[in-house]
């Protein structure tokens, strides 16, 4: 969602995302013309009649599990979106029976929650140091 018309957000979306998201966004972008939904959230700078790049993952009961804000020289990451996005589906279907380490993708093994679990995370999730 952004202050853009949808015109603005076809245009992003066949010239820029599909570039980088194979076929695109896989979800609707709405647009939030006058800022009313960003004022809610935090991110509509009245002053500059702008909203600053937020992404909220809300789930279906309308409570905000996830969130990121940031200014507007840093790009955002439609994959990590998209990734986070089945993370909190996957623990959404399970009823918090399985849980998502850092880095886990769509597939791949989950974490099960339990006192075994507490300070032995690293014996079962094994991910690559971010600069490696």
């Amino acid at each position: 969602m952004s202050i853009d018309s949808m015109f603005v957000h076809k245009m992003w979306d066949d010239h820029e995302l599909s570039k980088m998201v194979k076929g695109g966004v896989p979800f609707a972008m709405l647009s939030d013309s006058g800022g009313r939904v960003g004022k809610v959230y935090g991110v509509y700078d009245e002053d500059a009649g702008v909203e600053t790049r937020g992404r909220f993952i809300i789930d279906p009961d309308g409570i905000v599990q996830g969130y990121e804000v940031l200014t507007p020289p840093v790009g955002r990451n439609v994959n990590e979106t998209l990734r986070q996005v089945q993370a909190f589906q996957l623990v959404r279907k399970s009823k918090g029976a399985e849980a998502t380490p850092s880095g886990w993708r769509l597939g791949k093994k989950t974490l099960k929650p339990g006192t075994k679990l507490v300070g032995n995370v690293w014996k079962e999730w094994k991910v690559p140091m971010a600069f490696d």
